[in-house]
């Protein structure tokens, strides 16, 4: 018996944890009675609006280039001599008019030639007037001899006037020819232009063909524009001569800000597409771009430009701000009547920095345009409108309340 006991006492702590083990299971496996939570109140989405409504829109196409010459040449020399004067119009960036003397050249060999072909020139007319007078005397005396018959070319001295004839005519030739590399030495300006950069010096020995110098034409300068394959389909850019030239506007590409502007004219595209970017390149003219002849600001050669191109107009279009446009182009609708939210995918017929172009009638017809950013815009989320002003305070109260700092 007291066996017996002693197993029981022995085995009964095992029992007794189990017993608790499997009470506490079943009260922690019981699910907690669910509590009623009142119905949660619909959140307002507070926005501002913009009243989109239909109109005509201007195309401007814009595009960047860079300032260039229409005409630019190397100067040269066109006989060899040693460089006596460089005028101070010849200086780099010095603006000179068409035939401005800008460099002389030694000329003192230049006007022996001249001399020495004018003695030439001097005896061959002796010469050729002696020959005159025999070829007369000889028709004389031969009248006198009573023949009835012509005489031949040799009675009449005819080869020899000839010949005395043609050394005047070349020496006359050589004399033109002194002439005018005499005053080669002085090389003259062929336009009105402005000196990009000049290579010589003064006593540098030049020969024929030896560059002078770097120089550009100031009557008007050029701008080639590209043009997207897209874009040129809003524009009628011309393609003939005869064809009236499509005005640009260009601004400054270095200071956006700044406020000065020049008028260019598209006047002729080249004729093929770039190989890489397939645009169209169009050359603007601009007349007097260094104000010259007028009281405009200069514009540089090399300087980038902005040009503006006004191309078609879009009859009756809505004009929706960018800013208002979310990713992949999403709109959100505030509905007049019932002032929800409605999302639209708007599908643009063009595109600018500023502005999206929808040609959807009757989409702003009942509601206004959402301009705010907005994180939640669930459909038909209930709207609150708030005016400019509003936002504007509110975000002064904003800035004003202080940060609090962490102890």
């Amino acid at each position: 018996m007291s066996s017996f006991l002693s197993k029981a006492v022995r085995a009964a702590p095992p029992v007794i944890f189990l017993v608790i083990g499997a009470l506490a299971y079943t009260q922690l496996s019981k699910e907690p009675p669910e509590e009623k939570r009142p119905p949660a109140t619909p959140r307002v989405i507070k926005t501002t609006v913009a009243d989109i409504p239909l109109q005509d829109y201007q195309i401007t196409v814009m595009t960047r280039g860079i300032v260039r010459p229409h005409n630019e040449v190397t100067l040269t020399a066109d006989v060899a001599g040693k460089v006596a004067v460089i005028n101070p119009l010849f200086e780099d960036g010095a603006f000179f008019s068409k035939n401005d003397i800008l460099i002389e050249l030694d000329d003192a060999d230049y006007k022996t030639s001249v001399l020495a072909a004018e003695a030439q020139v001097a005896r061959a007319s002796a010469t050729f007037a002696q020959e005159q007078a025999r070829a007369k005397q000889a028709r004389l005396n031969w009248d006198d001899l009573g023949y009835n018959e012509e005489p031949n070319d040799l009675v009449l001295r005819l080869p020899q006037l000839r010949e005395t004839e043609a050394s005047v005519k070349a020496a006359m030739a050589q004399l033109e020819q002194a002439q005018r590399d005499l005053d080669r030495t002085r090389v003259r300006a062929p336009f009105n232009g402005r000196v990009r950069l000049r290579t010589v010096g003064i006593g540098q020995s030049v020969g024929n063909g030896t560059s002078l110098g770097t120089i550009f034409a100031t009557d008007y300068a050029e701008v080639r524009l590209p043009i997207s394959a897209h874009e040129l389909d809003q524009l009628n850019l011309p393609e003939e001569s005869t064809d009236l030239p499509v005005q640009v506007e260009l601004s400054n590409a270095v200071d956006e800000t700044s406020p000065h502007t020049w008028t260019a004219e598209i006047v002729r595209t080249e004729g093929t597409l770039d190989e890489q970017s397939l645009e169209l390149f169009a050359i603007a003219r601009i007349t007097d771009p260094f104000g010259r002849e007028s009281d405009k600001r200069p514009l540089r050669i090399g300087q980038p430009v902005i040009g503006a191109v006004k191309g078609h107009v879009l009859e009756q279009v809505y004009v929706i701000p960018r800013r208002a446009v979310r990713q992949v182009d999403r709109i959100y609708l505030v509905m007049k009547e019932e002032m929800t939210l409605d999302r639209q995918i708007i599908e643009p017929i063009w595109k600018d920095l500023d502005h999206f172009i929808v040609h959807s009638p009757g989409l702003f017809e009942n509601a206004f345009l959402a301009t705010s950013s907005m994180r939640y815009t669930p459909d038909e989320a209930r709207v609150e409108i708030l005016s400019q002003e509003k936002v504007a305070e509110e975000s002064e109260q904003t800035k004003e309340t202080p940060k609090k700092t962490e102890t």
